[in-house]
Parts: structure tokens; C-alpha cells; sequence
């Protein structure tokens, strides 16, 4: 498996700046963070209703 460097990856990151813009770059991270803290919180949220039944399960 060939080994990535930097020149590589700069490389890499100009032509998807190229290909897309960094308008739409901007926008996909923005989007990918909020489906990041959306699953986070969906998480929690699971667990807390996992502990809320199980404690109205034992009482």
C-alpha cells in the first residue's frame, strides 16, 4: 500500500477545491458537523430512555 505525503495531499485538496469551490466545500462541513451532533444527540437521547426504562422496570 503506497504511503500518502504531504505533497500528495496538497495536491489532492487543490484539485477538490477546483472540482467543487470553497463555497461548497464550506457548506458539506457545515452539514457533516450538524449530522455529527444530530447522531450524537440521538444517542444520548437513547441511552436515557434505555435508563429511564430500566429503572420503571425495577420499581
Amino acid at each position: 500500500m503506497p504511503n500518502i505525503g504531504p505533497t500528495e495531499l496538497l495536491l489532492f485538496l487543490a484539485i477538490v477545491l477546483l472540482l467543487f469551490g470553497a463555497g461548497r466545500i464550506a457548506r458539506v462541513g457545515g452539514e457533516m458537523g450538524e449530522a455529527v451532533s444530530s447522531f450524537r444527540r440521538g444517542l444520548r437521547k437513547g441511552e436515557e430512555e434505555e435508563a429511564n426504562s430500566g429503572a420503571q422496570d425495577s420499581a
